[in-house]
């Protein structure tokens, strides 16, 4: 796996970061974005601890398609090639329709689903040459639908119909596409510090090794959606 190269959208923390630990840690290298260029530099170099050299940080807006692409650029000048783009980035926003804001609805919409859809048209040439794959990070929130959900769960419901589209329309050109749903993770999402009391939940690093089990199957098998949850609830 050390040559093959991997490119993580919000990768600074929480599950972007979670996924690049986890896939240094196998031999190969990873570029991560985020739209602070300080903080995806941070990270790099707590990443390149593991393995020198392993890791990059470069700023990128998923909201702007010319954003995307000149990272995308940036990784393929540096290391030739992008095998697996795993498409990370993601906000939330929540209230009750009355209150949820215009702004708000946009931003979510914005990075949720068109800065997926921006993503993709970024790296598919690269993803094509190197017969690579294609990974967005849903969420349960893409198949139930809850009060005060109506931006998130339409940014969520769109992004898996999006990816579970770009599978079908790209399959034959050997890039491989899937989405992860995941239920309750411990992250900093919607300005949460994880703590103790997170024990329970689904951690970063396991969404991580969900990542390299699909990387790793054989390249005629496609798991194309994968619905995970954490084992247990919350202790009462």
């Amino acid at each position: 796996m050390s040559e093959k190269v991997a490119f993580i959208t919000g990768g600074s923390k929480g599950i972007g970061y979670g996924v690049a630990e986890k896939l240094i840690n196998e031999g190969i290298k990873v570029a991560i974005t985020s739209r602070s260029l300080s903080a995806a530099k941070e990270a790099a170099a707590s990443l390149n601890q593991i393995k020198e050299g392993f890791a990059i940080g470069l700023e990128s807006d998923v909201r702007n398609l010319d954003s995307q692409k000149a990272a995308v650029t940036a990784v393929l000048e540096k290391w030739g090639s992008i095998d697996y783009y795993i498409a990370n980035a993601g906000v939330g926003h929540f209230a009750p329709l009355s209150e949820m804001s215009i702004e708000h609805w946009n931003d979510t919409i914005d990075i949720n689903l068109t800065g997926v859809f921006y993503s993709a048209k970024a790296s598919l040439d690269a993803l094509k040459a190197s017969k690579g794959y294609f990974i967005t990070i849903a969420s349960l929130a893409g198949t139930n639908f809850f009060q005060q959900g109506t931006a998130y769960n339409a940014s969520k419901f769109g992004l898996v119909g999006f990816t579970q589209a770009m599978m079908l329309d790209v399959r034959n050109d050997d890039v491989k596409v899937s989405t992860i749903m995941p239920g309750s993770v411990a992250t900093y999402f919607n300005g949460h510090t994880p703590s103790d009391a997170d024990a329970w939940k689904i951690q970063p690093e396991d969404i991580g090794q969900i990542v390299f089990d699909l990387i790793k199957m054989p390249a005629r098998t496609l798991p194309s959606k994968i619905e995970v949850r954490p084992s247990k609830t919350a202790k009462k």
